[in-house]
């Protein structure tokens, strides 16, 4: 137990020398002792560019759509390489692969309960899978780093407000679709309830024009609930878009401007939470899907 105590203490040590010496030799050091920053921890002046950059001048694809091009087929690879031969008892990555949509078919299960599990999960674990490899392969070494015409050639996806409001719009459609394929006209009347309002026609043409007055206001009222329940499911979509652009936007910055005031050692705390970040992401994205969607088709058959 003591030699790890001394591993750990010499490790912590050895880290903190070189985090301090990187600073000191960097950028921001350089400019606090009056001298020019070593060659090996000079680093540029983080510069983030909201909109996507086209790599290539003579075409109009845009960096952030060949990083989710990237993302597509890495993630269709390794699926297909993990059903390739199936066995009985499964083995490397078809054991890895079958684990984590277990693992996901379970989770999605607890939220949705298992009539609409089967249903949810093709559209909830590809937008899991997508968010997710689109955050972890921007992390690796050259991601952003490898230019062409001056532009990064791929840049994370998920700090595209395009490839964002793409999956909100597609998430938010499939819910609506869900609520409406499960209930039809019912799923309309979970936003606008005209029973208010047919019971005082009913009373004004019965000449009991005190209680039909009574029930067209109450029918006023929830036609008015009804407005905002429908701007609620419009906004979604930007609620969506906005969380998941600038929360992984945020993250780029601040891994940015770690390594530029301290090069070496402080980073790789900032990579190690933006990993466990993109994981985070990817579950609120997916499972806000699920639970929307379960709130639609019960809104439906009730």
């Amino acid at each position: 137990m003591g030699y790890r105590r001394r591993f750990v203490l010499l490790a912590l040590l050895a880290g903190c020398t070189v985090a301090v010496i990187s600073f000191f030799g960097g950028t921001v050091g350089a400019l606090i002792t009056g001298r020019a920053p070593f060659s090996l921890f000079a680093v540029a002046t983080p510069h983030v560019e909201l909109p996507a950059a086209r790599p290539f001048s003579s075409l109009t694809l845009t960096n952030t759509l060949l990083a989710s091009w990237l993302t597509s087929g890495v993630i269709i690879a390794v699926f297909l390489r993990a059903t390739r031969n199936l066995q009985l008892i499964p083995g490397g990555l078809q054991n890895l692969v079958e684990f984590i949509c277990e693992f996901a078919s379970g989770f999605i299960e607890v939220m949705v309960g298992p009539e609409q599990e089967r249903r949810f999960f093709p559209l909830v674990m590809t937008v899991f899978l997508f968010v997710l490899g689109n955050a972890w392969l921007g992390l690796l070494p050259g991601f952003d780093s490898i230019k062409l015409n001056g532009v990064s050639v791929l840049r994370c996806a998920n700090t595209d407000m395009n490839v964002t409001l793409m999956l909100a719009l597609v998430c938010v459609v499939m819910v609506e679709y869900w609520g409406w394929s499960t209930g039809r006209l019912s799923y309309l009347g979970s936003f606008f309830d005209l029973t208010h309002l047919r019971a005082g026609i009913g009373s004004i043409r019965a000449r009991n024009l005190n209680a039909g007055m009574k029930e067209l206001a109450f029918g006023q009222v929830f036609i008015f609930a009804g407005l905002v329940e429908l701007l609620g499911h419009v906004v979604r979509i930007f609620s969506f878009s906005f969380r998941l652009f600038g929360n992984m936007t945020a993250g780029v910055i601040l891994t940015g401007m770690a390594i530029f005031l301290v090069p070496l050692v402080l980073p790789a705390v900032f990579y190690g939470l933006e990993v466990l970040f993109g994981l985070v992401q990817a579950v609120i994205f997916a499972g806000l899907t699920a639970v929307f969607g379960y709130a639609a088709v019960s809104g439906a058959e009730h």
